[in-house]
């Protein structure tokens, strides 16, 4: 009897063990996911308080089609930030790909496709130059990404010097629509969902564990056999595949055009990325953690707003909120470690 007992309680200590070194391994986006569940909390009481009803359908809506243009930028930062690098260019490329979309795209099912997919294309190409001019010419990417998010904020004044130009309705019912047969569960919510599954694809795939070990030492992923460069070649591809999308997302959400709307884009993707646990050193962290650092963003307005503060020191308590996140990341994470 006692002889059957005795492995039990060494896999149950292995259990724990196991759970501690995941915890330790994941603490910044544990505690994202800590913020973010207290700041839905914060805003449903908050909302209550102020309405007299509970948040609905509109809500929820409004809420998922207004975050996810930072969710998408930052999606593809993430990509990028994850090799140590960072992309600047983001606001760029959504300048570029929103004016574009809003001047071309027509009403047909064919202009809206083919126009959507040149968007996405033109996007890819803006991040492969950048990912060329870094992985080829061995150039630093803030300074690659500084000078060429010039460059694209250039080309969509060309496109477009001014906001305007039109998104069909039916473009903009298929991003922020409902689906009355869902309970009309918004269409933003199923487009959420489709990026998760997408990076949990993904980031069981060579090319994710390539991203992290350049992220934490490009060198001795070279000696490795890594494909180093091509790894971030593909990495800056796909962060201007997603910035292309955001631009895209930005103009039918809003149904026209703005060359100048993607500048606050680029900081606001590197915060998400911040606040979503990815190291700024690489290496470390999950671009699931870039979606729910886009919704902390998103919400820490909201709340704010409901709270009645001055809007004068909005960037003031975001700058506070997205501190307080980072410290707390490193400290949990300190003491976890030494628990071990």
């Amino acid at each position: 009897m006692s002889a059957t007992a005795a492995p039990a309680p060494r896999g149950r200590f292995s259990k724990r063990m196991r759970l501690r070194y995941y915890s330790a391994q994941n603490v910044p986006l544990l505690l994202s996911l800590g913020l973010l569940a207290a700041l839905l909390i914060l805003y449903y009481f908050l909302f209550i308080a102020r309405e007299g009803r509970a948040p609905g359908n509109f809500e929820l809506t409004t809420t998922v089609n207004n975050t996810l243009t930072t969710g998408l930028a930052a999606m593809g930062q993430a990509m990028v930030v994850l090799t140590g690098g960072i992309d600047l260019s983001v606001g760029g490329i959504i300048d570029m790909t929103n004016a574009f979309a809003a001047v071309h795209m027509g009403t047909s099912t064919g202009s809206m496709i083919g126009v959507s997919l040149l968007v996405l294309l033109l996007g890819t190409g803006a991040g492969l130059i950048n990912g060329l001019l870094v992985a080829y010419g061995r150039l630093q990417p803030i300074v690659v990404t500084i000078a060429t998010l010039t460059i694209y904020q250039g080309v969509a004044i060309e496109i477009m010097n001014t906001p305007g130009g039109q998104i069909p309705q039916a473009m903009t019912d298929m991003f922020s629509g409902t689906i009355p047969r869902l309970g009309y569960l918004p269409n933003s919510l199923v487009l959420l969902a489709l990026l998760i599954v997408f990076w949990q694809i993904l980031r069981r795939t060579p090319f994710v564990a390539t991203l992290y070990a350049i992220g934490n030492d490009a060198r001795a992923a070279r000696a490795n056999g890594a494909a180093v460069v091509r790894t971030r070649l593909a990495a800056f591809g796909l962060s201007g595949f997603f910035s292309g999308f955001a631009g895209l997302y930005f103009a039918t959400v809003n149904t026209s055009g703005d060359p100048t709307s993607g500048d606050t884009f680029t900081l606001t993707s590197i915060a998400a990325v911040v606040l979503g646990g990815i190291s700024l050193f690489g290496g470390r962290g999950s671009a699931l953690g870039a979606l729910v650092g886009a919704f902390i963003l998103n919400l820490i307005l909201i709340v704010l707003f409901f709270t009645a503060i001055d809007q004068e020191y909005t960037d003031l308590f975001q700058g506070l909120f997205l501190i307080l996140a980072v410290v707390a990341s490193v400290l949990v994470g300190r003491l976890l470690q030494r628990g071990r």
